[in-house]
């Protein structure tokens, strides 16, 4: 029997094999505890949902992330630190890729579904920004936050193709994006202005 502490996790990693296995959007939450080997009432006592477990699968990730911090990057430049940032994210998403793959896939075709998991993801990519030492705070927070967004999408859409080992492709895709908002904010800087204000 799983113990009280670990029902999250088990039930996160139940509902992402079953992803990678069935797909997602015909899932249902009896289906997850049949697999996870509790009673329904059980699993709806931790989650009351399917996009209650991918919320709390999303603050995983980010908590993973936070606790690889690499305390020696104080010199390297704004972009530096995301790219480590977002790198970290895909080497912890790592392990859920055929799961997170067929759930995106579902998403995909039901934008409601898809519009459900947007205010996580905002809070997870303000967070991203906040391990990068970039500021999320106030409009230009809030635009940064978008930003990095649409980044992460778009090279999500790459990681999940990327069969390399070092995840070439994807740390490639995600430098490219980087260094062209880099440039775009550089321009955009006024005069004396630091990277990141």
């Amino acid at each position: 029997m799983v113990k009280k502490a670990d029902l999250p996790g088990h039930l996160i990693e139940t509902a992402l094999k079953l992803a990678a296995e069935r797909g997602w959007a015909e899932l249902s939450l009896a289906e997850i505890a049949e697999a996870a080997d509790l009673p329904l009432f059980k699993v709806y006592e931790v989650f009351a949902s399917k996009q209650a477990i991918l919320e709390a699968f999303a603050r995983q990730i980010d908590g993973q992330v936070l606790a690889e911090e690499e305390a020696d990057a104080g010199d390297d430049s704004a972009r530096d630190r995301l790219f480590d940032v977002m790198m970290r994210r895909f080497d912890a998403l790592r392990p859920y890729k055929a799961g997170l793959g067929n759930l995106l896939y579902d998403q995909g075709r039901d934008p409601l579904a898809a519009l459900c998991g947007i205010r996580q993801l905002m809070r997870s990519m303000a967070l991203m920004l906040e391990a990068a030492r970039i500021p999320s705070g106030g409009l230009r927070g809030a635009l940064r936050t978008k930003g990095l967004a649409a980044i992460y999408l778009a090279t999500l859409r790459v990681w999940l193709r990327d069969e390399s080992a070092d995840m070439a492709k994807t740390m490639a895709t995600l430098d490219g994006y980087l260094r062209r908002v880099e440039a775009f904010a550089g321009r955009l800087r006024r005069p004396g202005a630091k990277p990141g204000d």
